[in-house]
């Protein structure tokens, strides 16, 4: 397959809902040559290709890595590069790849998962962007579904978001806090159980969309229900 139909088949593929089995037929294409159009529909205008392209190269690089370790670091160092500011791109959808290729991939989380970390870090990789910024805290909610312990060392950069004037960035700095479950933030996030400020957030193959009371009410919740 060429490279024009090999990206129309992608395409075709992303422009609908996907789960489990458009993931599997996704990584039934020769691996390696998915990877560039992948990462050209993160630059799509359409939510809902560009977010499924993300799922979808989380999918391919787990899948890749698990046959071609060096060639999955490839494509990690390749996302942490459109990050740099020297590549001269801005790097739409690298962090959220990040996070959903190393919740799906044990060995790249524990190697890769504290530089999504330091994106956090003022004396870090930090990255002023906004929207970039709340990429980034989606990457490391994700990778805190699978591997909770990997992304502690965020806790003390969190309440930066969570006073953050964008609503956004408060709200997904409470999503990511609500899978890291940390009772060191419960007096910072008990203050938004009154906030009914709403931001949509891509979650289990879907676009969300939650006020920051719920997701307040989501944490303080889970953290009840661990203290059982």
């Amino acid at each position: 397959m060429g490279t024009r139909a090999l990206k129309e088949t992608l395409r075709t593929i992303l422009e609908k809902p996907i789960s489990g089995p458009e993931l599997e037929k996704i990584c039934t294409l020769p691996l390696r040559k998915v990877i560039n159009p992948l990462f050209s529909f993160f630059y799509s205008r359409q939510e809902t290709v560009r977010w499924n392209a993300i799922t979808a190269m989380g999918a391919v690089t787990s899948r890749l890595a698990a046959l071609e370790m060096e060639h999955a670091r490839i494509v990690m160092r390749r996302l942490m590069w459109n990050l740099n500011d020297e590549s001269g791109g801005i790097g739409w959808g690298s962090p959220e790849a990040m996070g959903e290729i190393m919740a799906r991939c044990t060995p790249l989380a524990y190697e890769y998962g504290s530089i999504l970390v330091s994106y956090t870090d003022p004396n870090g990789n930090f990255i002023e962007h906004d929207k970039l910024q709340s990429g980034v805290l989606w990457g490391i909610g994700r990778l805190a579904q699978s591997h909770p312990h990997l992304t502690s060392p965020v806790i003390p950069f969190l309440p930066y978001y969570l006073t953050a004037s964008d609503p956004y960035l408060r709200g997904m700095a409470l999503w990511t806090a609500g899978y890291i479950g940390s009772p060191l933030l419960v007096d910072t996030i008990s203050a938004f159980t009154q906030d009914f400020s709403q931001i949509t957030i891509f979650e289990n193959f879907r676009l969300k969309t939650y006020t920051l009371s719920e997701l307040a009410h989501q944490f303080l919740s889970n953290i009840s229900t661990k203290k059982k």
